[in-house]
């Protein structure tokens, strides 16, 4: 399933994206799919089930709009936990000239940062080097903790795509990366949520970023260092994660910081980040 958070005028929905359409489960039966991806996720098992039965059942006009004709807003509004790994690529640690971790290197970032495909995403006033990151995220289905590897698999819902949009300058001022990583609209994500029977297997997709029709960012989700089950096992050692967070896996090489000459993001930029099997995000910049 390729599930969005959509509006039509006013009202917001739920619903499945197939081909160029989305079939709102919202406008079908509002009494079991609030217009509120959350709560589909903390009851999925059923809720999938019966999703499928009620598209074949009653799918009709007043429920089915075609993409274009609708705002597709950031699938998770308020996630409990934005969680992100840095320097997860080796030819990326090695661009940004740091060392390749021994363990995940976590940062986070919060629900000010959130953004949607199609959003704009700004740059902040006191500061000059914004960069983007490509990057492969995934949704916590369930309650997880203490976590093993070997069972981490069952705790994803789906993977979508985010961009994390980094204040190159505030990062390194202060030492440490919150003020960098969470400005407004940092965390753009979307446009879907993919459920993972879908993608399959997340460490076999291709990843790659588009600035301005020219390709940034171009490989492959094998090369992560630490993976979707290493990362969650690792987290849940010391944090319960809950159905709706949302964890970035890290970004790989070509980012604006690692160029030379250095390239940052301005006023009218206009950037794809594409992943294989979930789709494409899509954001321009304004100063």
């Amino acid at each position: 399933m390729k599930i969005a958070t959509f509006s039509v005028q006013t009202e917001q929905h739920i619903g499945l994206v197939i081909d160029d359409q989305i079939i709102s489960l919202t406008a079908l039966c509002p009494e079991e799919f609030p217009a509120c991806i959350k709560k589909f996720i903390e009851r999925s098992g059923e809720l999938r089930t019966r999703a499928e039965q009620i598209i074949e059942q009653r799918v009709n006009d007043h429920a089915i709009f075609k993409l274009s004709e609708v705002n597709i807003l950031p699938p998770i509004a308020k996630p409990d936990k934005i969680i992100c790994v840095g320097l997860n690529y080796f030819d990326h640690c090695k661009e940004t000239g740091m060392e390749p971790p021994e363990s995940p290197v976590i940062f986070s970032k919060y629900a000010n940062a959130i953004a949607g495909h199609n959003d704009a995403i700004e740059i902040p006033i006191n500061s000059t080097e914004v960069d983007f990151e490509a990057e492969l995220a995934f949704v916590i289905g369930r309650e997880a903790k203490h976590v093993s590897e070997e069972e981490a698999d069952d705790y994803v819902f789906g993977y979508t795509i985010m961009n994390d949009i980094s204040a190159r300058d505030l990062q390194f001022q202060d030492g440490q990366w919150s003020r960098g990583k969470t400005a407004d609209t940092f965390a753009p994500f979307g446009p879907v949520i993919v459920t993972k029977d879908e993608v399959g297997d997340p460490h076999n997709l291709a990843i790659s970023l588009e600035l301005n029709g020219e390709i940034m960012q171009d490989s492959n989700t094998s090369n992560l260092i630490f993976t979707v089950p290493k990362i969650i096992s690792f987290l849940s050692q010391s944090m319960t994660l809950m159905p709706g967070d949302l964890i970035a896996t890290g970004t790989p090489p070509g980012v604006g910081m690692g160029r030379n000459p250095k390239i940052w993001l301005k006023n009218g930029d206009r950037m794809n980040v594409s992943i294989e099997k979930i789709g494409t995000l899509s954001n321009h910049v304004i100063a």
